[in-house]
């Protein structure tokens, strides 16, 4: 293991996380059983305070668990001069075979928990906290996360040897190299940017349309999904050659560094935030009913729509900026 106080850092939070998510589903899971909110007995006053306390300490983590995985993608891109082969955080988290699993674990659980803590935000908007058996359910999901996430991120730290010759991101991230990496590499740019902008244009068609008539809002979530999922993938299948201007450098961590002014961290802040909030608002379509909620949920889920609509066209113009601004012209080659 590589000491470094980034790498223990990381490695305490993470644990610290799945630890306290897997206390909170056993609360939780009491609660499903027994919570009744018309009785003043002794055990559902327990539940009560419990909730209040999981509900305030796991905002918190899932809060800083966010910040954690930028913080995740910076410390595996500075450790990189370790390595021997290794340019960016693209070679260090393929230093053993827990780098990208633990990745893209981390980055599902940020979505995950982005969610919960909108769900929560809702639930505690209601005096009789009319989400709150959904929500603990929806915690077993997160705290799985968790605890995987946890694991991967140890073992990979764990698992850092100084001596280890890896593959820049060059090798990694080539249209001919193997696995969905070198697929994603492969895609001819006019089609991908096709539906790059098709994706963002039905997102914000949508957002519109639901912020107008308060209607199709699984329609939006399922857009802002496909968008996210799209966004990602032209990361590495396009976006990324304009801002490097070289038509085979296709890694989408080099976007962090500061030869690239850190374009990276806005870039997918921006596409993080539109992916969470647009598909937070079909999440809580689906749970409307109780009547304590109808009258706050449509309030919630139009900020969320306008965050989510924001984010999108942020990621958008980012995007965009070098493809319009710079002499580099990809169909070019």
């Amino acid at each position: 293991m590589i000491l470094n106080p980034a790498i223990i850092t990381l490695i305490l939070v993470s644990l610290l996380t799945a630890l306290f998510a897997v206390y909170a589903s056993i609360i939780g899971y009491r609660i499903i059983r027994a919570w009744n909110i018309e009785s003043g007995s002794e055990s559902q006053l327990a539940l009560e305070r419990q909730t209040y306390l999981i509900s305030s300490v796991l905002t918190h983590l899932f809060a800083i668990g966010l910040f954690a995985m930028f913080f995740f993608i910076y410390t595996v891109d500075r450790i990189h001069p370790l390595f021997t082969g290794a340019m960016c955080a693209a070679g260090s988290l393929n230093v053993n075979r827990y780098g990208y699993p633990a990745l893209v674990v981390k980055l599902a659980g940020a979505v995950l928990s982005g969610l919960w803590l909108i769900l929560n935000h809702a639930d505690n908007q209601c005096p009789d906290y009319p989400l709150i058996k959904t929500k603990y359910r929806f915690l077993f999901v997160v705290t799985a996360f968790c605890v995987f996430d946890a694991y991967l991120v140890t073992q990979y730290f764990l698992n850092l040897k100084a001596d280890i010759i890896t593959s820049c991101c060059g090798i990694l991230f080539n249209a001919e190299a193997a696995g969905i990496s070198g697929k994603m590499a492969a895609l001819p740019s006019i089609p991908a940017k096709v539906l790059f902008y098709l994706s963002a244009a039905l997102t914000l068609r949508s957002g519109i349309h639901f912020r107008i008539t308060g209607r199709s809002a699984g329609l939006f979530s399922c857009f802002s999904g496909i968008f996210f999922f799209v966004s990602l993938v032209s990361i590495i299948s396009f976006i990324s050659l304009y801002f490097y201007e070289l038509p085979t450098h296709h890694c989408p961590f080099c976007l962090l560094q500061k030869e690239y002014r850190y374009i990276g961290y806005p870039l997918y802040a921006a596409l993080l935030t539109a992916g969470i909030a647009g598909m937070s608002v079909g999440l809580l379509e689906r749970v409307r009913g109780p009547e304590s909620l109808e009258k706050r949920l449509p309030s919630l889920q139009r900020r969320l729509s306008l965050i989510a609509m924001i984010g999108c066209l942020v990621f958008v113009m980012i995007s965009t900026w070098p493809m319009l601004f710079s002499d580099f012209t990809l169909e070019g080659y």
